[in-house]
């Protein structure tokens, strides 16, 4: 059953730059098709939350630059719930004026924050456990954030250990958040059998979050609190202009998570992959008898096998010969990387802004 309180915040800023060239500055990933599902990733994750809340209780926070393909993507979202955000400062700036906006709205407000981009395979366990995570942070003074089962050692997720004194009820208190670690590290996570992934999830009322902030990110809250009297306003976007400059650039893990004394965990199977990377996208596509996940109406293959091929679907394109391997064409763009050093993409972007400047990025 929906509740007039809860509220759904969808960040959408990202670029996802480990997603490129597909993913880039005036594309990101949020706005692509990435499975060849027929919808953006935006638009799949709005509608999963449209079951999770009133349309009008839902918002997505994104940067000034993507206010209109938020609009293109979800025609149904009211444009007043788009948050535009001048500047790039992570996680916690995004968390601090989405909570202070809402409580200036409704004092009451019990807000899930998820982010724009992931995939969720079954979408009634999820449902099933966000109504009840929903109920644990209207009902307590605590953060609870949906951890994931590990299926494998991956280093490209951050992890979180729970204790483990009440195996036996379903919410766990967290005992540390650690980023994305080693691979022998990850082994030893799985091998303890108490880390869950970090899937980026948060449930908290804004009764709980405004004093944590107050209290771990305290200029951050003071310049937020400022603008107390131009929340939801038509002077709002002047003022959040003159805030976010003054902003620290940080991660809500970061800056409030790893600190506060009342963060909780449940743990949780919905088939979840934050599709960060071309490799989750490879785990997560339909491929021939070859292992092949091939997007594009003209791609012929000869002996190769577990790639990953996303051309433009005029273009021919023959591979040969290749195991394990991205090749990944734009139209301007071609890359050709072996899939294991998919987590260097990130760097590989780096370094071709530096030769080449923004023009590639």
């Amino acid at each position: 059953m929906l509740k007039k309180n809860n509220y759904v915040v969808i960040l959408a800023g990202g670029i996802g730059s480990r997603f490129w060239p597909k993913s880039r500055l005036k594309t990101p990933k949020q706005f692509l098709d990435i499975l060849g599902t027929g919808q953006s990733l935006i638009q799949t994750t709005f509608e999963r939350v449209r079951k999770l809340s009133y349309l009008e209780n839902i918002y997505v926070v994104t940067h000034q630059l993507y206010v209109d393909d938020v609009a293109t993507h979800l025609p149904d979202l009211p444009i007043e719930n788009i948050v535009s955000e001048p500047y790039r400062k992570n996680t916690a700036p995004s968390a601090a004026y989405i909570s202070h906006k809402l409580a200036a709205l409704n004092p009451e407000a019990n807000i899930m924050l998820c982010p724009s981009d992931h995939l969720i395979l079954n979408e009634d366990i999820f449902i099933e456990k966000c109504l009840k995570a929903f109920d644990f942070s209207a009902e307590n003074d605590a953060i609870l954030t949906l951890g994931i089962k590990p299926l494998r050692p991956d280093t490209g997720y951050g992890y979180i250990q729970y204790h483990q004194d009440d195996l036996d009820i379903p919410i766990r208190k967290v005992k540390i958040f650690t980023e994305k670690p080693s691979l022998e590290i990850a082994k030893s996570f799985l091998d303890s059998g108490d880390f869950l992934w970090n899937s980026g999830i948060f449930f908290w009322s804004t009764k709980t979050i405004l004093p944590l902030f107050s209290k771990f990110l305290p200029e951050m809250d003071e310049l937020f609190l400022r603008a107390k009297s131009v929340y939801n306003t038509r002077n709002e976007q002047a003022a959040m202009e003159m805030i976010y400059m003054q902003c620290t650039n940080i991660s809500i893990d970061y800056g409030l998570l790893e600190k506060a004394p009342n963060v909780f965990v449940m743990p949780s199977s919905f088939g979840w992959s934050d599709l960060g990377t071309w490799q989750s996208a490879y785990e997560n596509s339909k491929k021939d008898y070859l292992g092949n996940a091939v997007q594009g109406e003209n791609v012929v293959v000869f002996d190769a096998s577990e790639c990953i091929i996303d051309t433009p679907s005029e273009k021919l394109v023959v591979v040969q010969g290749l195991e394990q391997y991205m090749i990944i064409d734009t139209g301007e763009i071609l890359l050709i990387c072996d899939r294991n050093k998919e987590q260097e993409v990130k760097n590989y972007v780096a370094e071709i802004r530096r030769l080449k400047g923004d023009r590639f990025s």
